[in-house]
């Protein structure tokens, strides 16, 4: 088979809080959305891979959307549920078998913080009752390291939060849509040290459609050629630090499951970080899109400080991070999120960001979303 796999529909459910509205129906309300936004109906769809991690399973949305008999096949896979979905999409269609076909994600979390359980990740329950498990306590811990060995300030963490909400005004599918002064969120309430409460992103409700379809398939129906140039997904290598490692090896490597995922996708697409326009870093707290930024390869540890203070990651900066305000904006409807960042790619290559487009007419984006227990996905598109 020829070509690349192109992004022909696009649909998404604002994130945030829907009462009256399950998960799976704002599901449904985003693969209706780019069903029209493609020119396709239901019954053209050939395949269907599904993300969600509290609201159901993802194929019994064809009792909403039509009982034709399509293959449809339920990723579950921490916060890179939604990524993974779409690198199985892809290679659906990159192995010739399907020419059209459906990623998926979308959740409705409870209020408070998520509920991750030892027995899910091959943990003892003793690691639970340790406290373990706690993942802003990871985060916190992981981050005064990160901050200790690179030289990276408070000050900056609250630039990355700053920047989010600032960019979610502009954004009508954020959840987030005031601007939060630095000051502010520098002295909001502290949940773990260094990070007070609007340096961490809010489990949410949400949901993500894209519509994939081969590169002839695109071309018949007249659609703008969106092309997926890599997608990755990887797990975490020996010695890496990720959520719920119990210690690290002091005298580990640097490699991690993102560098790794993130190093294959630039080889994939023949490309490197230099010629990326927008990225949408995995932000499910500040200090997270700074860490990301150099496992992703856009700068070396410890150049975020001079990044974020000279505005190098605003929307008309050198690399525009998180365009719609990432996670920490938007919240994270588990399923839904890494096919969030994919959306807002299409729709900044598109031209159609509003007051939050980026200028210059992007012709490359980059997504990267990472989730526990070390998994990652990284995705490039090109028009």
């Amino acid at each position: 088979m020829s070509g690349d796999v192109c992004i022909v529909g696009v649909g998404i459910h604002p994130f945030g809080r829907t009462d009256g509205l399950s998960g799976l129906e704002q599901g449904v309300f985003a693969v209706q959305q780019a069903l029209g936004d493609a020119g396709i109906a239901w019954p053209d769809i050939q395949f269907a891979y599904g993300s969600s991690d509290a609201a159901g399973n993802p194929d019994t949305m064809v009792d909403r959307l039509g009982l034709t008999g399509v293959q449809f096949i339920n990723v579950r896979n921490g916060c890179a549920a939604g990524g993974s979905a779409l690198f199985s999409a892809q290679m659906a269609i990159k192995s010739g078998e399907f020419d059209i076909g459906l990623a998926v994600g979308f959740d409705k979390h409870p209020r408070g913080a998520f509920n991750a359980l030892p027995a899910e990740y091959n943990l003892p329950d003793w690691y639970g009752d340790a406290g373990f498990m706690i993942t802003t306590q990871f985060f916190a811990a992981k981050i005064t390291r990160y901050m200790h060995l690179h030289g990276i300030s408070r000050t900056t963490l609250g630039r990355v939060a700053e920047k989010a909400f600032r960019n979610a005004v502009h954004a009508p599918h954020a959840w987030r849509r005031e601007p939060v002064a630095l000051d502010d969120i520098l002295n909001g309430a502290l949940v773990s040290d260094p990070y007070s409460k609007f340096m961490f992103c809010s489990p949410a409700e949400g949901g993500v459609a894209l519509i994939l379809a081969s590169e002839k398939k695109a071309r018949e129906l007249g659609k703008p050629l969106v092309r997926l140039k890599a997608a990755t997904m990887r797990t975490r290598p020996t010695k890496s630090f990720e959520v719920f490692a119990p210690s690290i090896d002091i005298g580990g490597g640097t490699a991690t499951a993102t560098r790794i995922a993130s190093a294959d996708a630039f080889r994939m697409a023949g490309i490197g970080p230099e010629d990326i326009a927008l990225a949408q870093l995995q932000d499910t707290e500040a200090g997270a899109e700074i860490m990301h930024m150099a496992e992703n390869g856009f700068c070396a540890d410890g150049e975020q400080e001079a990044w974020l203070a000279e505005g190098r990651t605003e929307i008309g900066g050198t690399l525009p991070v998180n365009t719609d305000g990432g996670c920490l904006a938007c919240g994270e409807p588990i399923g839904a999120s890494g096919l969030r960042q994919v959306y807002e790619n299409v729709v900044q290559l598109r031209g159609d960001g509003g007051s939050r487009q980026v200028p210059g007419a992007p012709r490359t984006a980059y997504s990267h979303v990472y989730g526990a227990p070390g998994v990652s996905a990284v995705t490039i598109l090109e028009r």
